[in-house]
């Protein structure tokens, strides 16, 4: 009876118990201190090395090959020759098109988790279901949008049949960051808020969600820089022709596709290097805006 009426533990006591519930250290703690040091930072230098060697290698390789023409002119021939432009338009057109369509339902969903749902079951299976299908393998992503929206419900290889798909690749990302962004609002202000005689959606669109903005926006770029990268989703959803798209029933040929339909037929690897850099300077371009929107809104 006596011990199911201990006092709780402090912080400070737990850290102590468990440092000396630890080994006797053979080697002393400064060594081993700067030995873990060393293996972080080796580890973080491999990191760097390795992007700056793709980098480095899609940089030498692609900049002979860029030019005004390559970037603005026509596909020519078996379209491996000439410029890339139409990849470029249907690159830009599908990716805003996807965003258009997951934005506005992930964020929604975003903030009924976050401030209307009640926390139990219901909210973690939703979540559960939001990480799964972040982690789905984009063919196989691929392969259900050409099941559901090419065939089953008629779409056709088109950008509303590759914006689709891509949108639920995009979902989840855009759908936790959102939910993490708007966790991260501090309470007193919606206290404040109540305490003026607002409503509950008063203060999530006027005090939340704009305090919450930058980095919802971080997230949403992140996915954009996702989906433009993807090649498995387009090319079973969007197909291959070399056109430029007006309506989104049109279909087209993503820079990605061109990449890979270039560089696994080796019929011109010049113009595949040179789209590969194109498709990097597009892909770091929204990284470096999702972390300008991020440092902007902290």
């Amino acid at each position: 009876m006596a011990s199911e009426m201990r006092e709780p533990i402090s912080s400070r006591e737990r850290i102590k118990r468990a440092l000396a519930r630890g080994a006797v250290h053979r080697v002393s703690k400064e060594t081993s201190n700067a030995v873990m040091l060393g293996v972080f930072r080796a580890a973080a230098y491999i990191t760097v090395f390795v992007l700056v060697a793709i980098l480095g290698y899609v940089l030498v390789n692609g900049i002979p090959n860029i030019s005004l023409e390559f970037i603005f002119g026509w596909p020519e021939g078996v379209n491996a020759e000439g410029g890339i432009w139409p990849a470029i338009v249907s690159t830009v057109y599908v990716t805003a098109l996807a965003m258009l369509i997951c934005t506005p339902v992930a964020v929604l969903a975003a903030v009924y988790l976050a401030e209307y749902a009640k926390q139990g079951h219901l909210v973690e299976i939703i979540r559960y279901a939001a990480d799964t299908l972040a982690s789905v393998p984009s063919i196989v992503m691929g392969l259900f949008g050409y099941a559901l929206f090419v065939e089953t419900m008629g779409f056709g290889l088109s950008m509303l049949s590759a914006a689709l798909a891509l949108a639920l690749l995009m979902l989840p990302i855009v759908m936790r960051t959102t939910e993490e962004a708007i966790r991260a609002v501090p309470r007193y202000i919606r206290w404040g808020a109540y305490g003026l005689g607002a409503t509950k959606w008063q203060v999530v669109s006027k005090i939340v969600l704009p305090g919450a903005f930058g980095r919802i926006a971080t997230g949403i770029v992140l996915a954009i820089g996702r989906a433009i990268g993807e090649t498995a989703v387009v090319l079973y959803t969007m197909g291959q022709a070399i056109n430029l798209p007006v309506t989104p029933l049109d279909s087209g040929r993503p820079m990605t596709v061109h990449l890979y339909l270039l560089a696994n037929d080796g019929i011109n690897m010049n113009a595949a290097y040179g789209t590969a850099l194109l498709l990097v300077i597009i892909i770091l371009t929204f990284n470096l805006f999702a972390r300008y929107l991020s440092r902007k809104g902290k």
